[in-house]
């Protein structure tokens, strides 16, 4: 089975949720290629399968591009991530490494996440089955596709017809995300093995935070300000606190810590939510949901994309608050300040005082963990597509080994 996976910009979150696909398949017999953005490389190296690095953006374009995300309307916000970075940059960067990985691995199926456009264009040229492995909500995904559909039309007539009707494959729930593409496939994500606590004052009683604000936080110019406040409001939290910032070198620059915080670069969620009741986060799709899976209820404090509608759905399925910061002049986000932090840490001690958040996200998990495996989707996906070439209609989806 020759299969290709895909990954744009965009930080861990683009990734991870293509790691148990990986993990899966790599369990059998088949050949995988995952193709990534230079900067994801060091992180695809450990997915355990042939890594291919192809391009990106200038980092200044990144730059100015994430500057404006960070700060700007959301409206203008969703057009300059969704139609003229992953639309327009990602994919003209990325094209001539997709073309070289298609022509090399010849594959039977893609599995992209929805950011990444060159593999579906090139999918979409030879005919190649594909499927997207969701990173966000649904509609959002749906959304930004309408958004970027007139840059990749451009590439490949045809391809956002093929896109919107392939396999969309999730984990997310459907009480939280209702379906906007007609093919969806839920899935569950088994619990892997946990580590050691030690790090996080094992023999302390106090509830344990987790608080972070993801893997690209760090590389925007709101990124003092938001662990400032995060640290502010920490201090004033009854409860040891693990607060992750994504780069080492951020670490230095914070001064001196509250008595009950500790910061660490990264730490795998597996190992932290095991051993916290709460999560503070930006409402990242992989943070929110994954400690929805874990039974954690969660203050959320939206920074951009993504994030606010998460936030949304949290509060509305009552397993946590949300922290909104205030727009500043002609729509502008103002981002966190110093009055922000009291908002977070109330928010936070109310969340930790009712039992009923920690309720509405332990019934939000079970749900989720009675989803079919990733290998009981992959199965499907077999069946179904080896019985559609035995009637004609469409190509292998598996080649011999």
């Amino acid at each position: 089975m020759r299969v290709l996976f895909a990954c744009s910009v965009g930080g861990a979150g683009h990734l991870d949720p293509l790691r148990p696909f990986i993990e899966s398949l790599g369990a059998g017999h088949g050949e995988i290629l995952l193709v990534v953005p230079p900067s994801l490389e060091a992180q695809a190296a450990t997915c355990g399968c042939r890594v291919l690095v192809g391009g990106e953006p200038r980092a200044e374009n990144l730059g100015q591009i994430r500057d404006a995300i960070a700060t700007g309307p959301r409206a203008a916000a969703a057009v300059l991530s969704e139609r003229e970075l992953f639309g327009r940059l990602c994919t003209a960067a990325m094209l001539d490494t997709m073309q070289a990985a298609f022509a090399s691995l010849r594959p039977d199926l893609v599995l992209r996440e929805p950011c990444e456009y060159a593999s579906a264009v090139l999918a979409a040229r030879t005919g190649t089955l594909q499927a997207q492995v969701a990173i966000s909500q649904s509609a959002i995904e749906a959304s930004a596709l309408k958004t970027a559909a007139e840059v990749l039309e451009g590439y490949e007539s045809g391809v956002v017809h093929k896109i919107a009707f392939s396999p969309y494959l999730t984990r997310f729930p459907e009480r939280l995300d209702p379906a906007a593409f007609t093919d969806t496939r839920r899935f569950s994500i088994a619990a892997g093995p946990v580590g050691a606590a030690a790090k996080w004052w094992a023999a302390d009683e106090r509830p344990l935070v987790y608080m972070t604000f993801g893997s690209v936080t760090g590389q925007m110019p709101i990124a003092p300000a938001v662990y400032a406040t995060a640290l502010k409001a920490s201090g004033s939290i009854p409860a040891r606190v693990l607060l992750t910032v994504g780069n080492s070198l951020e670490i230095a620059g914070l001064g001196a810590l509250p008595d009950n915080v500790v910061v660490e670069a990264f730490v795998p969620q597996a190992d932290v939510f095991a051993k916290a009741s709460l999560v503070v986060s930006h409402g990242g799709s992989g943070t929110t949901f994954g400690a929805l899976a874990a039974g954690l209820p969660q203050v959320i404090v939206p920074l951009f994309a993504d994030h606010f509608t998460n936030a949304k759905r949290v509060v509305e399925a009552g397993a946590g608050l949300s922290v909104e910061p205030l727009a500043g002049p002609l729509g502008v986000r103002a981002g966190l300040g110093p009055d922000d932090a009291p908002r977070i840490a109330k928010a936070v001690r109310t969340v930790l005082g009712e039992p009923a958040y920690a309720r509405a996200a332990g019934a939000i998990a079970e749900e989720m963990a009675s989803l079919p495996s990733v290998a009981d989707v992959l199965a499907g996906l077999r069946a179904e597509f080896d019985g559609a070439v035995g009637n004609g209609p469409v190509q292998s989806l598996f080649a011999s080994d």
